[in-house]
């Protein structure tokens, strides 16, 4: 006799559910999270996703590439501490009610955690107690985060040192970004290296679209300089506006276009620093792109830009704006961060570790005077590229980390 399709249904193997808390960020648009989701979800595993609903991403529940996607509230982009413990609570409370509707439509075998912040370890305690497994994907060193934005809060740094151990307690897996905060995080939380899976952020070559350069983007200049990633106090985009300055009045470079891919809470207040500094000709702020106008842009520019400055949270961050550029064949200029150095190797020039606009600018104006030197750099950060930090190069060890926490889907 066959079964009816209740009885199979009743009686077929449940894909074991995986859910992932992220609160800084919406997917898709946080390309690492949804690198991951996808993967797994492509592996067999049932996936949710659990992050905010903002501007360009307001629908509240979506299914995407076989991924159940949850959106909540957010009241605001934090800047300062009160606004940071508001968005705290409000994405604590809506990470949990969502939490609880994802787990009603199918038992959670495991969540993963991307932090900042290190807080999300509250929402996935209930869950472990009813017999899930806990993952902690570790993006940025959260008490570092709020030591360069709030240097003389000391008791937030050691309340934000105790989030991050308790986390690390609770977790049964830690997976990392780079290789730089993977062993500094260790040695202080009680974790063995072998604990701790080293993932970095590369990009989905497949996903890449390389089209040919656009002329009309370089708007008469004859150079191209991108910069890609959020305006925040710690992105460092105050320092590339004093670059800009010096390189169009102190060194007379009136040839170079600037463009500012990205948004975040200090948007507004680094381009009215630009019109102060008269420069807001050179520059053009796109605010977030995704997809074809983004890989237009990459594939249009001279020089990949990496302002971030050099201190305790950045020289751990494996930035994946220098990934990006590295994927498109453009060199980079950065400050000398330790992981971003790693990562870039020949393919970057490294303006000094003192986080000076001056040594940055005439290192922008060096390499773009240098067509062959550019070239070679370019070359060198693809094959890094296709060699190693490519997604496909390192998704191996991050599905293995599930396969040995909660086995095959």
């Amino acid at each position: 006799m066959f079964k009816s399709k209740r009885t199979a249904e009743r009686t077929s193997p449940r894909k074991k559910h995986i859910l992932i808390l992220v609160e800084n960020l919406p997917v898709p648009f946080d390309r690492r999270v949804w690198q991951e989701a996808t993967s797994l979800a492509t592996r067999g595993y049932e996936v949710s996703v659990i992050c905010p609903r903002t501007r360009g991403y307001t629908e509240r529940y979506e299914l995407l590439e076989g991924v159940h996607i949850y959106r909540h509230f957010l009241p605001l982009e934090a800047d300062g501490v009160a606004g940071f413990i508001l968005e705290y609570a409000s994405g604590l409370v809506g990470q949990m009610t969502l939490a609880l509707k994802a787990y009603r439509r199918s038992r959670i075998d495991a969540i993963q955690a991307c932090n900042p912040p290190d807080l999300l370890f509250l929402v996935a305690a209930p869950f472990k107690l009813l017999g899930a497994r806990f993952v902690f994907d570790h993006h940025d060193p959260f008490p570092e985060l709020f030591q360069v934005k709030f240097p003389r809060l000391k008791r937030l740094y050691r309340a934000t040192r105790l989030a991050e151990w308790l986390t690390f307690r609770m977790a049964d897996r830690v997976i990392s970004t780079s290789e730089s905060l993977r062993r500094m995080t260790a040695e202080r939380n009680g974790k063995t290296l072998d604990q701790i899976t080293l993932v970095r952020s590369g990009p989905d070559l497949q996903r890449l679209q390389h089209p040919p350069p656009d002329p009309a983007l370089r708007e008469g200049f004859c150079h191209l300089a991108l910069y890609i990633g959020i305006i925040g106090q710690q992105d460092g985009l105050d320092l590339l506006m004093q670059t800009v300055a010096h390189l169009v009045y102190r060194m007379g470079r009136t040839d170079t276009l600037f463009l500012v891919v990205g948004d975040g809470p200090r948007k507004s207040a680094i381009e009215a620093l630009a019109t102060e500094l008269k420069i807001a000709p050179y520059l053009r702020f796109t605010g977030y792109l995704s997809g074809a106008p983004l890989f237009a842009r990459l594939a249009s520019a001279d020089i990949g830009l990496c302002c971030d400055p050099k201190n305790a949270m950045n020289d751990t961050l494996s930035m994946n704006k220098v990934m990006e550029y590295m994927s498109f064949g453009l060199p980079v200029v950065q400050f000398d961060l330790t992981e971003n150095r790693l990562l870039a190797g020949d393919a970057a020039v490294y303006a000094g570790d003192d986080n000076d606009p001056q040594t940055l600018a005439e290192a922008i104006a060096a390499l773009l005077d240098d067509p062959p030197r550019r070239q070679t750099m370019g070359n060198l950060g693809r094959h890094r590229v296709d060699t190693d930090l490519a997604w496909s190069n390192q998704v191996a060890a991050y599905l293995g980390v599930y396969q040995a926490l909660i086995g095959a889907p």
